[in-house]
């Protein structure tokens, strides 16, 4: 039987799948109902050991390694970046127009180990109550494996692209700073028609020619990626538009005097409502965080631009005068709500309104 053992004595047996490793990280869990294979391969999820609260998992299966040359419409980046899953049942029989294998064999490829037949909703439950804890699965009874703490390294560094990629498209110029970006905010980007610009999390890109930035969400503790927030103080100073998403959002945030906390047990799922601020509209959003913005400091030129409608905690940021805004939700989904997606029309709309200004 394999384990799964959290730092604070709590021991589970369960059934393994996947590969047969033992491993160690952060155990965070997800209300999603759909969309593992995304979920898996966010690289957001560096270092944890995903927990999931939907019961039934594998039934769809997912799209196999023969067709992985086509990885951004199918995924979220070229690899699984959890650590571990636990679930509560697994489905080896999987029922999908476009699935050519089941989860196991997935993880497997990519040296992941999975445990089921364990009471997924009680683990959140603890986590709940405790908070987000470090734990391991273990394959063999006395085996030892140090727990490990991925939010005390840059894991930024580890998921980010290591030189400059372009995305071609018409005349606006959009950096996009990697700090572990999902495909479908590069998607939803080149949907716009810009020609993206893919640069590694501590490039500085303030040197080069671009109409605007965006800031890409990525794993662990923000305050680990001074470069990337040093070279943020110097784009607004540029005063260029800017758009920051999940990560982006709290890198922005520092960068505009705020600081940064860490969450009781996070906010991942496909079901979060936000609220912008000063409306009476509430948008449901996608999310996968585990830090949040202190808004109390943050510089007077700014404000509050969504807050989460559960907890009552920052959602993103928005300047009084200058076009810079981010989100602590993700408006491209995959998976997940689209109700955000116009986000990108307005960040677009602000490169291109400062261009003609500034002509």
């Amino acid at each position: 039987m394999t384990q799964l053992l959290l730092d604070d004595g709590t021991r589970i047996e369960g059934k393994p799948f996947g590969a047969l490793v033992s491993v160690s990280g952060e155990v965070v869990f997800n209300t999603a109902m759909t969309g593992y294979p995304e979920s898996l391969t966010d690289p957001s999820y560096k270092g944890q050991i995903l927990v999931l609260t939907y019961p039934l998992i594998g039934n769809y299966g997912v799209p196999g390694r023969a067709i992985q040359e086509n990885l951004s419409k199918y995924f979220e980046s070229d690899h699984i970046h959890i650590s571990g899953l636990v679930i509560s049942s697994y489905s080896a029989e999987y029922s999908h127009w476009n699935a050519l294998e089941n989860l196991s064999d997935w993880l497997l490829a990519h040296n992941v180990p999975g445990i089921s037949g364990v009471d997924t909703r009680a683990i959140v439950k603890i986590l709940r109550e405790h908070g987000t804890m470090l734990g391991k699965i273990v394959q063999n009874k006395g085996e030892d494996v140090d727990f490990y703490d991925p939010n005390k390294e840059n894991l930024v560094a580890q998921v980010s692209v290591k030189k400059k990629m372009i995305y071609p498209g018409n005349e606006f110029r959009i950096i996009l700073v990697d700090c572990g970006v999902k495909n479908n905010i590069i998607r939803c980007l080149m949907a716009t028609g810009a020609t993206v610009i893919r640069v590694p999390w501590d490039y500085d890109f303030t040197q080069d020619d671009f109409d605007g930035v965006v800031v890409s969400n990525g794993p662990g503790d923000p305050q680990l990626c001074m470069e990337t927030i040093r070279n943020l103080e110097t784009a607004i100073s540029i005063g260029k538009p800017i758009f920051g998403i999940c990560l982006g959002n709290q890198l922005l945030a520092i960068a505009a005097g705020a600081s940064t906390y860490k969450l009781k047990y996070g906010h991942r799922g496909y079901n979060q409502p936000v609220l912008l601020c000063g409306s009476e509209k509430t948008y449901i959003t996608s999310q996968n965080h585990g830090y949040a913005v202190d808004e109390s400091n943050l510089g007077k030129d700014w404000e509050p631009y969504f807050i989460n409608l559960n907890d009552g905690t920052n959602e993103g940021i928005i300047h009084k005068t200058q076009p810079f805004f981010s989100t602590q939700f993700h408006p491209e989904a995959s998976g997940g709500p689209t109700d955000t997606k116009f986000l990108f029309v307005d960040f677009m709309d602000m490169v291109k309104d400062h261009k003609l200004q500034n002509k």
